[in-house]
């Protein structure tokens, strides 16, 4: 790494000169004129079209303006696409066009959304174009778009449609930070900051996910087609993120009927591709609905295929995709606001992957163990949410209760190679949280509680293994912009959590967790300050289902888990530059790694990773160039870690870099773009084992939309342009008898999919 040491001390020295500056910006009888002019200063903006709260909440991140709204009166009114050159002020009017809602400035640089006392026919706004009156009404006022929380990865909408996801990796593209390993949806384990998803708060639309089944195995199969957005917060992650969350947190969340549409109404959504690479076919069919109070949203995908190729030319052996996915999500809101959604999500991973799921082949084993047997992996996720659309004062409240699963079975062989019984491992969690948004002058306070029983078990014909968690937490979470140039986000929480243990006995641990990050604009427009610290405490974990060993000795009990995050990183912004750099650092100590050794219950390893990220980026009227840099180190007991080490705990990862370009042209309605990816050899293994390889992997697309009756989108694109053998730095390797589970080689996807 470039810092021999660590950078602790640089957050002090940090929280000092900001302590300094504080009064100087207070102080300064121009600061206010500085951040009016901030306002009305230009810069590029390329926004999908969609949810208007949605583009709302870009033009606030993208500008650092401070934007608040009634939530009652955005509800899930849609806009048209934002692209070109304006002021923050103009792009938040173009976005309200043919809304019926105003803009009103209320401060320097805090705009309100509110009613428009009249309603005439808009025309769109120019760079020149004049500044909407102020409208003065009487409306609740409720922060819809809030502080900024620095750490966070926001992949929203228009980010997936550019990526077009067929699996979870396919997600996270050019974000070199987190890295997602298997080319199959059953294999793929996310890794955030080389850190495994299992240490950290995962959850889909609110309900938690545990996941540790099966080391072989992925940890959250999911379905991309129908995702709305995912938030990641690498590292620092808030108190109402949930319990467990060691380095940081991951939240998905899907889309409803409203998503779809612009009025009450009903419509269709069909989607077909073909995959050359194993000429694997995927099928689509959703349907919508909603009126004033009842909405709702069902698909069903089912895609099929065979085993793809390398790019060596080989047969990959169990990549062959027999995929099953199902939705809905239904709702119900009254009148007066009170909003009730149910949603129900099964995915089915059925087919013959390799003897090991997450490795192609090992030499030197059995002669009788077969390289391949049927594997099924079955998640299931039910969601039942409450929230208030039309939020009072002092009540705006949001209830989850919710119920998550994950199965694998597989067959068990002996010598001879002889099935014997199936094996099948099941986690699931049932969990809930009731919190409530307090509104204040400079943001917003979030309470709560929450609690989760989870369980792990593994069973047999001949044998029968399980443990159990409980935890009860409650938090707070501070969300607030004291001043202009300055966003804090800050929050504590106590958990109380016990673990039960395979012989029945229990043990419990209690602590507290405690966040704060923030950013501040010490030149506003150009150059921000951004930092972050986090202290969690997350209990004992459960171990791994076909791991888990009637005959441990848990002798006094498993430790607690607890971790320190730290980041520090700056962002300037200049005539349509973006520049951004980060260091990062995470210790977890104690983190429960389990073998089946009777000896091995309570193993515990000490984990650090640390590195940097760089970025840049460029953005034209129609136009955008993205270059991203990470360099992560992982330690595990203080040595370089390994694959097999690092299950469910970390991955070496290195140097990664990610480059993006895309290009629209309005005229014929059509984009095209590519992105490259470009891993580093990795030097830094652990002893005995062999250096990560270099890959570099080029992918390109081109995406249609005519002007039909029928809303279209045709798209086709290259992967792995060169047909490069490669597997992803996060895939178990760098054993010389382990042969990895490559990526696919050159890979043509086309795919058409009509709205009606």
């Amino acid at each position: 790494m470039p810092y021999p040491v660590s950078f602790r001390p640089h957050l002090l020295t940090l929280a000092v000169r900001t302590a300094m500056l504080l009064p100087v910006t207070l102080l300064n009888p121009f600061a206010s004129v500085a951040w009016a002019q901030a306002v009305e200063t230009t810069q590029m903006f390329d926004i999908a079209a969609g949810p208007l709260s949605t583009a709302l909440t870009q033009v606030a991140a993208q500008t650092g303006i401070s934007l608040s709204a009634n939530a009652a009166l955005i509800g899930d009114k849609k806009t048209t696409a934002l692209k070109g050159r304006y002021s923050a002020q103009q792009a938040l009017q173009n976005l309200l066009l043919n809304s019926g809602l105003a803009l009103k400035r209320t401060g320097d640089t805090h705009f309100t959304v509110v009613l428009a006392s009249k309603e005439p026919v808009p025309q769109p706004l120019s760079q020149q174009a004049e500044t909407l009156p102020e409208v003065a009404v009487s409306a609740k006022v409720d922060q819809s778009v809030p502080v900024k929380e620095p750490v966070t990865i926001l992949i929203d909408e228009a980010a997936l449609a550019r990526n077009n996801p067929s699996d979870v990796r396919g997600i996270f593209n050019g974000q070199p930070s987190v890295k997602v390993g298997g080319s199959t949806p059953m294999s793929q384990k996310v890794y955030v900051n080389g850190i495994e998803e299992t240490n950290l708060a995962v959850t889909i639309d609110g309900s938690r996910q545990n996941n540790k089944v099966f080391h072989h195995n992925g940890t959250t199969l999911i379905d991309p087609l129908f995702m709305k957005a995912v938030r990641v917060n690498a590292g620092v992650a808030p108190a109402d993120a949930g319990a467990g969350a060691i380095a940081g947190s991951i939240a998905y969340e899907t889309k409803n009927a409203r998503d779809f549409l612009t009025s009450p109404g009903k419509g269709a959504y069909i989607r077909s591709s073909f995959n050359t690479n194993g000429d694997v076919f995927s099928q689509t069919l959703a349907g919508y609905a909603a009126s004033e109070q009842l909405d709702g949203l069902a698909y069903l995908t089912v895609a099929n295929g065979n085993r793809f190729e390398a790019g060596n030319g080989d047969k990959v052996d169990g990549t062959g995709t027999d995929l099953v996915s199902g939705f809905f999500k239904l709702g119900a809101e009254a009148e007066d606001g009170h909003r009730l959604q149910l949603s129900h999500e099964r995915v089915r991973d059925d087919a013959v992957r390799p003897f090991r799921g997450n490795i192609g082949f090992i030499s030197g084993r059995p002669a009788w163990e077969p390289r391949v047997r049927d594997y099924e992996m079955t998640r299931d996720n039910t969601v039942l949410r409450y929230t208030q659309v039309n939020p009072d004062h002092w009540w705006n409240p949001t209830a989850v209760l919710a119920y998550s699963k994950t199965e694998i079975t597989v067959p068990i062989f002996t010598a001879g190679g002889t099935v014997i019984y199936p094996g099948t491992g099941e986690t699931s969690s049932f969990n809930g949280k009731f919190e409530n948004r307090f509104p204040i002058n400079i943001g917003s306070i979030t309470a709560g509680v929450d609690f989760y029983r989870d369980k792990a078990d593994y069973k047999d014909r001949t044998f029968q293994a399980e443990e159990k968690a409980n935890n009860r937490g409650v938090y707070v979470q501070a969300r607030i912009n004291p001043w202009q140039a300055l966003h804090l986000s800050a929050g504590i929480r106590n958990d109380h959590h016990e673990l039960t243990g395979t012989q029945g006995s229990s043990w419990s641990h209690s602590g507290l967790s405690s966040n704060i990050s923030g950013e501040l604009a010490v030149v506003p427009e150009l150059l921000t300050v951004k930092a972050g610290y986090s202290e969690v405490f997350s209990g004992s974990q459960m171990a791994e289902n076909f791991i888990m060993n009637t005959a441990w000795n848990y002798g006094r009990g498993p430790k607690a888990t607890k971790a320190d995050n730290y980041f520090l990183g700056l962002q300037s912004r200049f005539y349509g530059f973006t520049a951004d750099a980060k260091v990062f650092e995470t210790q977890i100590d104690n983190a429960r790694a389990a073998r089946f050794a009777a000896n091995s219950g309570v193993l515990a390893r000490d984990v650090r990773t640390r590195g940097y990220e760089l970025g840049l980026a460029y953005q034209w009227e129609q136009s955008f160039a993205r270059a991203r840099l990470a360099d992560i180190d992982v330690t595990i007991d203080g040595t370089p870690t390994d694959s097999d080490t690092g299950n469910y705990l970390a991955t070496p990862v290195g140097e990664i870099l990610y480059v993006t370009v895309g290009h629209h042209f309005p005229s014929v309605n059509v984009t095209v773009g590519g992105d490259a990816e470009f891993a580093q050899k990795y030097n830094k293994v652990s002893a005995g084992t062999l250096s990560f390889p270099s890959y570099e992997v080029f992918n390109l697309y081109a995406e249609y939309q005519p002007q039909w009756a029928v809303k279209t989108k045709w798209r086709v694109d290259v992967r792995n342009l060169f047909d490069d053998t490669y597997a992803d730095r996060a895939t178990y390797q760098g054993f010389g008898t382990v042969t990895p589970l490559y990526q696919p080689g050159r890979s043509v996807l086309f795919s058409v999919a009509a709205t009606f």
